[in-house]
């Protein structure tokens, strides 16, 4: 039989769920806002898109800086669960690390805003930047060795210096909007085909 303890326990449970799904509902709210606009988008957008108020934000995160890292953290995770649930459900290990790169690309157009964002933190970003490579470079490994079992993409490319390659091309995206970083990222991973598998 439970007692008023057990009872108010699963109550504090429960509440702690929900606080963890709004906070998740948050953050998926501000990353997609920082990506149309910018890590500068004004409060009240991601806001409206989370369907809360504002006071719910600064209560989650009293700075933009502190909003900006969390969003940076939880777009690290998705990426990193994204790898081994891409694989298990595409149609072939190319795709699927093509889906993952797209996400990728979501990710590095907020990750570039946040240097500005933490001002002058610079050990708070190499320590981000740190925790997002130790996160990200095994699963895109994954991807990549099991593209090249499957025989779609020669040997050869190492996760970091492809991660890094993307990175440099979605330089620039945000200053210039006739410029497209997918087209060229597009072209880059057509490069690591098979010639039979193209």
């Amino acid at each position: 039989m439970s007692g008023p303890n057990q009872s108010g326990e699963a109550s504090a449970r429960g509440k702690r769920a929900d606080a963890r799904r709004n906070q998740q509902k948050l953050l998926a709210a501000a990353a997609a806002v920082f990506i149309s606009s910018g890590v500068d988008a004004p409060i009240r957008e991601i806001a409206a898109r989370a369907g809360v108020g504002m006071g719910t934000i600064y209560r989650h995160f009293p700075t933009r800086a502190d909003l900006v890292v969390a969003v940076y953290r939880h777009q690290v995770e998705e990426c990193a669960e994204a790898g081994p649930r891409l694989l298990a459900g595409a149609d072939s290990p190319f795709v699927a690390l093509r889906q993952w790169v797209d996400l990728f690309i979501d990710f590095l157009v907020t990750k570039h805003g946040l240097a500005n964002a933490l001002g002058s933190d610079g050990g708070g970003f190499d320590a981000l930047h740190a925790y997002f490579l130790d996160r990200l470079v095994p699963v895109c490994a994954g991807l990549l060795d099991a593209a090249v079992d499957a025989g779609e993409i020669r040997p050869g490319t190492q996760a970091y210096e492809l991660m890094r390659g993307i990175g440099n091309l979605c330089i620039g995206h945000d200053s210039d909007a006739r410029y497209d970083p997918r087209r060229l990222v597009d072209l880059l991973l057509r490069g690591l085909r098979r010639p039979e598998s193209s």
